[in-house]
């Protein structure tokens, strides 16, 4: 009985922040389904073709193989679009067609040709993943990228596109939101954008209409993207990228109209992720990130390059984003990211992670301390334990999460934090933060966290107000950084450089293992660092210098 009531307490505090048009869609999408039969009718496309950039991994091989996530597949018969042995997300991508916009997509133009057919032919309207509105949103992006560059497009390919469209018309992810939504609106307006035909014409507007509402309210003032994510903020900049490019292609008037406007937010996107990335240049792993799902840094930046618009060329020590809550210490040794955001909009915490609090650290252009990242999504144990405070460089108090993530993208009662001071003067920067994601336990705790960076020395001091049991800070490292224990309170740790780097805490600390994810379908094993808080408090110092 008790784990029933707080089964319903939990559903509760994570339904109480949703959006009325979120229940209302969710409940009348479960009754009305879309209905997109194919009508023929003569069209014809603009007379355009994209020049953008082709980024994507080969992922489709022969007529049959693929990889998706780093695992194979055969697409051998009418079952294999929507094999139950496989995970949702792998057959999203099966359906995604991203193949058609890999870096050498031209060496597979016939079998392109033929896996685009077979996907007509298999996939009967509004029938199976491929049908969905996610999958929808992104292969008629991919489609018409492809197929605008053909001297001759069938009208079969034309057709199925309008009849796509129709059926993405007929189910925008209202009960989603966030970048679903942006996805539905940015396929719309390319297909408005390249079938001459007043059926399209009517899409074009609805996308332009989901995009005027939603690019406002999801990069924010500093840029950020609203769900917190570096990973989605580099898909979303991405896609506003191929708006612009859209809009200087196609010569669209209504898009030419908006286009100072998406200049405007999608430079001030790419100066906020010049700040979230590390000196590898990739991307940090704060809420759901990884390595390999959206374009890397570099190829954003290139293509803004393409676009002209502007970018900040070297950042200041002290960069702090007070709207999506993270701020950037540079020194010429390291690099330190702090995470003092909340979960993000409280009706879309889906891709959030319980990470409140905590940072990563790289030395010169190594990973040193590494939240553990993104392999999989999911209803997982695997999915929810990545989600968990532990798996990040915070505090774990009694147990608990700082912010209750469960199933595979909910959260229950959340973390806010809140920035309480950041002063810099000649010889080091100091920024504290503080949540209360631990006051709805008994002891109503509430954890403050203050790092203090010098030249080759970071200082982090944990302080717990309330009552607590016990409680413990973890600091994920790397798995290329070799890890010596000193005494019970000093650790030495040797990175691939050679760079010496001892953590010492007035606490012991254990050496525990545990695993990393950089990328999806990927897990590699990494030490973690635990120690436990007395009296409510914990003093730990990293010092760098270079092995001699």
């Amino acid at each position: 009985m008790k784990s029933k009531i707080l089964k319903v307490a939990q559903v509760f505090h994570t339904l109480k922040y949703l959006r009325f048009e979120q229940f209302y869609f969710r409940f009348f999408y479960r009754f009305k389904k879309p209905n997109a039969s194919l009508v023929v009718v003569t069209l014809s496309k603009c007379l355009w073709n994209w020049t953008g950039p082709a980024i994507y991994n080969q992922s489709i091989f022969d007529e049959s193989s693929v990889r998706f996530l780093s695992l194979d597949g055969t697409v051998n018969s009418l079952q294999s679009w929507n094999d139950p042995a496989k995970e949702k997300l792998w057959l999203y991508n099966l359906h995604y067609f991203d193949d058609l916009n890999s870096s050498d997509f031209a060496k597979r133009e016939q079998i392109h040709f033929n896996f685009i057919n077979k996907w007509i032919i298999e996939n009967p309207a509004c029938i199976g993943n491929g049908w969905e509105a996610y999958p929808l949103s992104l292969r008629l992006v991919n489609w018409i990228k492809w197929l605008s560059k053909k001297h001759n497009v069938e009208q079969k390919h034309l057709n199925s596109l309008l009849q796509q469209a129709n059926a993405l018309s007929q189910q925008l992810e209202y009960h989603i939101l966030g970048n679903h939504l942006f996805a539905n609106a940015k396929a719309l307006t390319f297909v408005g954008c390249f079938i001459l035909n007043g059926q399209a014409e009517k899409y074009l507007e609805l996308g332009l209409k989901l995009l005027d509402r939603e690019i406002p309210e999801q990069f924010l003032a500093d840029g950020g993207h609203f769900e917190l994510s570096p990973m989605y903020h580099e898909i979303l900049l991405w896609d506003l990228l191929e708006l612009i490019d859209l809009a200087n292609t196609s010569q669209n008037d209504k898009l030419l109209k908006r286009l100072p406007y998406w200049r405007k937010v999608a430079t001030q996107a790419l100066n906020w992720l010049k700040t979230m990335i590390h000196p590898d240049g990739e991307v940090s792993f704060f809420n759901d990130s990884a390595i390999g799902i959206a374009a890397t840094p570099q190829q954003i930046f290139e293509y803004s390059s393409f676009l002209k618009l502007d970018l900040v060329d070297n950042l200041p020590n002290l960069i702090t984003h007070k709207e999506s809550g993270y701020s950037r210490i540079s020194t010429p040794l390291y690099s330190l990211i702090i995470d003092h955001a909340n979960v993000g909009p409280d009706y879309l915490p889906g891709h959030a992670h319980a990470d409140t609090l905590s940072f990563e650290l790289s030395i010169g252009t190594e990973r040193v301390f590494v939240n553990s990242g993104t392999s999989l999504y999911g209803v997982s144990k695997e999915r929810l334990r990545q989600r968990k405070t532990a798996a990040h460089n915070t505090v774990v108090v009694d147990d608990e999460d700082s912010s209750e993530v469960w199933s595979g993208f909910r959260v229950a009662r959340r973390a806010y934090s809140k920035l309480l001071k950041v002063k810099q003067n000649a010889d080091e920067i100091f920024l504290e933060a503080q949540h209360d994601g631990y006051k709805r336990l008994k002891g109503k705790v509430t954890h403050t966290r203050a790092f203090t960076a010098g030249e080759n020395k970071v200082q982090i001091k944990d302080q717990l107000s309330g009552q607590v049991s016990q409680a413990c800070a973890f600091f994920h490292i790397h798995p290329d950084v070799e890890v010596q224990p000193i005494d019970e309170k000093t650790v030495r740790l040797i990175t691939k450089n050679k760079v010496e780097v001892l953590v010492n805490s007035h606490c012991n600390i254990q050496i525990l293992d545990s695993t990393y994810h950089p990328k999806f379908g990927i897990s590699i094993n990494n030490k973690r660092l635990k120690m436990d808080l007395v009296e409510n408090q914990l003093n730990t110092v990293v010092s760098i210098s270079e092995e001699k």
